[in-house]
């Protein structure tokens, strides 16, 4: 590891500590050379899958974006962040189990679909009018009654 202060290649690990999660280690180095102490956080990286856009466009997969997303369809609902910040961890743990590296962007709005649908039914609708598209308002008839 190279120190941030002096750009030296040698530090020592002074102190490890897990985080109460278990999922990060905090380290506290100390530089060989200028003695200055540093604090590092290791973690796993999750490799989430490149997602095709019906264009035949690849994107990384935003976070971000999805949370923008579903935040637009539960805008003024009674659902809390924790609650969509849980639905998006669902959402990206089902990607990263497929094993795949590309996913179909219209898989990924079937995920959000599912987590509105139990989240609120509401924003289930708003999403689902503006990510599917109907031909007549008998097919988004259907698609409520499936509610």
């Amino acid at each position: 590891m190279r120190c941030p202060y002096c750009s030296h290649d040698e530090t020592q690990v002074a102190e490890t500590r897990e985080s109460d999660e278990g999922d990060v280690v905090r380290r506290r180095r100390r530089c060989l050379k200028c003695d200055k102490r540093f604090t590092t956080y290791e973690r796993a990286e999750m490799a989430l899958p490149a997602i095709v856009k019906k264009s035949g466009a690849r994107v990384d997969f935003d976070p971000a974006k999805l949370r923008g997303s579903m935040t637009l369809a539960l805008r003024k609902r009674q659902v809390s962040i924790e609650q969509i910040d849980a639905a998006i961890e669902r959402i990206q743990d089902k990607l990263i189990g497929t094993g795949l590296r590309e996913v179909p962007s219209t898989r990924v709005g079937e995920l959000v679909m599912r987590e509105l649908k139990r989240l609120d039914k509401v924003a289930y609708v708003r999403f689902a009018s503006v990510y599917r598209s109907f031909e007549d308002v008998d097919e988004f008839s259907r698609l409520i009654k499936d509610i």
